[in-house]
């Protein structure tokens, strides 16, 4: 995979994160795409609810077949917008090419 289209793969992984986001929240999914990157999910822009991590988390599984709770078992990856997309883009540029 190039890194132009690792680049591209990742900005897609991020829009599809953001407008996951938002539906497991209940919020607009204009605000999300206004976010910084860096945005905490746990902090006050988003506060993300433990019910609304658990949406997140099968959303992600199911829409990108990467199951973050069994691979990233502190979740460090939920710390930021930023943080879970880089995780789950790393984790698809590494799956085989039919897979993904």
């Amino acid at each position: 995979m190039t890194e132009d289209s690792l680049y591209g793969q990742r900005a897609q992984v991020e829009r599809e994160i953001r407008r996951i986001l938002a539906d497991a929240t209940g919020a607009d999914r204009a605000r999300f795409e206004e976010l910084p990157a860096d945005t905490k999910l746990f902090g006050a822009e988003i506060s993300l609810s433990s019910l609304a991590g658990v949406t997140l988390l099968a959303t992600i599984t199911d829409r990108f077949g990467v199951d973050v709770a069994a691979q990233d078992l502190s979740l460090d990856c939920l710390e930021s917008i930023a943080t879970l997309v880089d995780f789950v883009a790393w984790h698809l540029s590494m799956a085989p090419e039919d897979s993904a």
